[in-house]
């Protein structure tokens, strides 16, 4: 077997070992949290008895073992369970599917992720390479300076700075991104700009410098030195020469970064009120609706791991020793 091939087989089962090993972590992280649900919507004034048979019918009498395994023999099969909201004492069930209540929800993050990695990638590319272009310049350090900034700011301060200006004191934008099934593309497009700016602000900085890093990294390369001596212009030395050889880390930055935009964006929907996958798991933990939030960081688990996964792939492609090996 080819290396490259049996490298890329060993990721993917390591993939699947850390999903099994995350999905122990939310199941247990969940069943340890202080509290009752049949507590919390029977009320305080509930007996013992009432409790004992409201949580028979959630199922949560069963032994934790038990619910696990069918938790994700479940999940495999895309069966995340029933969503507990709608449930009341008097034994009416009103719950929906977790996969129906995610689904849509998790079609407005990726939508959210999309628009703001179209235009955070190629802008954090391009200001990585000219920055390595003309390192030591004004225009370096002036990009670094304002990168070093937006970095030391947290979402919700970028969100609440991005509102004052351009929703409250000049309103180019709605401060609010509230969209629905039925919004058109446009107007999807236009509610969602300052969330999307507001992500673009906070991962292009980090994508710009370890862009810039790795290519400054590799402009003292030995075959650097020799493209040099042979002629070659610097912007052809680091298109040419030092670019294909740094998409490996660059990669794994983009996708943890995409990551993130898909797995760290719970803040900056909570702010505009945006109803995206991180918004439900917050409603679902102040309500205490377990399954969905089993659902939901399963999802987020699911995300980050591909996208590494991904890029874990695209490294092992673009390394020269391993399409080579002697």
């Amino acid at each position: 077997m080819h290396s490259i091939v049996k490298t890329i087989l060993e990721r993917l089962g390591l993939g699947v070992l850390t999903l099994f090993a995350v999905s122990i972590i939310i199941f247990s992280a969940i069943e340890m949290l202080p509290g009752d649900f049949g507590e919390a919507i029977l009320g305080q004034r509930a007996t013992p008895e009432t409790v004992a048979a409201f949580r028979r019918q959630l199922g949560l009498d069963q032994h934790p073992f038990v619910r696990y395994i069918q938790w994700v023999l479940g999940a495999i099969q895309g069966d995340l369970g029933t969503s507990f909201s709608g449930r009341n004492a008097s034994g009416v069930d009103r719950s929906r599917e977790v996969v129906g209540l995610i689904a849509p929800r998790l079609w407005n993050t990726m939508f959210l992720a999309s628009m703001t990695a179209i235009i955070a990638v190629p802008i954090s590319l391009a200001l990585g390479i000219t920055t390595a272009l003309f390192r030591n310049s004004v225009f370096d350090r002036s990009v670094n300076t304002a990168t070093l900034t937006t970095i030391s700011f947290p979402e919700f301060f970028v969100a609440y700075i991005l509102i004052l200006l351009m929703a409250s004191l000049y309103p180019v934008f709605p401060s609010l991104a509230n969209v629905d099934a039925d919004t058109l593309i446009g107007e999807r497009v236009y509610r969602t700009a300052l969330p999307a700016l507001t992500l673009t602000l906070v991962i292009v900085a980090h994508m710009m410098r370890m862009t810039r890093a790795a290519i400054i990294n590799l402009l003292a390369s030995p075959y650097i030195q020799m493209a040099r001596l042979s002629g070659a212009s610097q912007l052809e030395i680091i298109i040419k020469h030092a670019l294909p050889n740094a998409w490996a880390p660059i990669a794994t930055v983009i996708a943890f970064n995409l990551a993130y935009l898909v797995v760290g964006v719970v803040v900056v929907e909570v702010v505009f009120v945006y109803p995206g996958i991180g918004q439900l798991m917050v409603d679902a933990v102040r309500t205490r609706d377990i399954p969905v939030v089993q659902g939901c960081a399963l999802i987020f688990a699911v995300t980050y791991i591909l996208l590494n996964l991904i890029a874990d792939i695209i490294g092992i492609i673009t390394n020269p020793r391993l399409l080579h090996p002697k």
